[in-house]
């Protein structure tokens, strides 16, 4: 499901809108990358009662989790520090959910991150892959 919502005209010096575009933008540019290296992305932006997730990808036989972090600059730290025990938490639930749909035969899976840095004008610069983040 997609986010349609308005972001506003953003912050001055903060191109292509508010923390709800750069989070469209860093998910995308985790997509395309994951796609790149291999990952076969089956679903974005899971959403269930325990909380979401930012991809699911099939990485060979291995479904993968991955919560995506992006940033413009380093004045909140780096993403992959905002993965907090509390988000964790809140992933593994969601996932215990998707992986409901596999009944008793789940796949193997794995929790990678994603931290995506963006340039002033929001285009992708870098993504830097976690597997096995938590």
């Amino acid at each position: 499901m997609m986010n349609t919502g308005d972001d506003g005209p953003g912050r001055p010096g903060r191109p292509g809108g508010g923390p709800a575009a750069l989070g469209r933008a860093g998910e995308e540019a985790a997509g395309r990358y994951l796609e790149a290296q291999g990952y076969r992305v089956v679903e974005r932006n899971y959403r269930c009662r325990s909380g979401e997730i930012d991809i699911i990808a099939r990485d060979g036989d291995v479904l993968c989790f991955v919560e995506v972090k992006a940033r413009r600059t380093g004045a909140y730290g780096r993403g992959i520090e905002a993965v907090e025990a509390r988000k964790r938490q809140r992933m593994r639930r969601a996932a215990a959910g998707y992986l409901q749909r596999f009944g008793s035969h789940p796949p193997v899976c794995r929790f990678d991150a994603a931290e995506v840095w963006l340039s002033p004008d929001g285009r992708p610069d870098q993504v830097w892959l976690v597997r096995n983040a938590f």
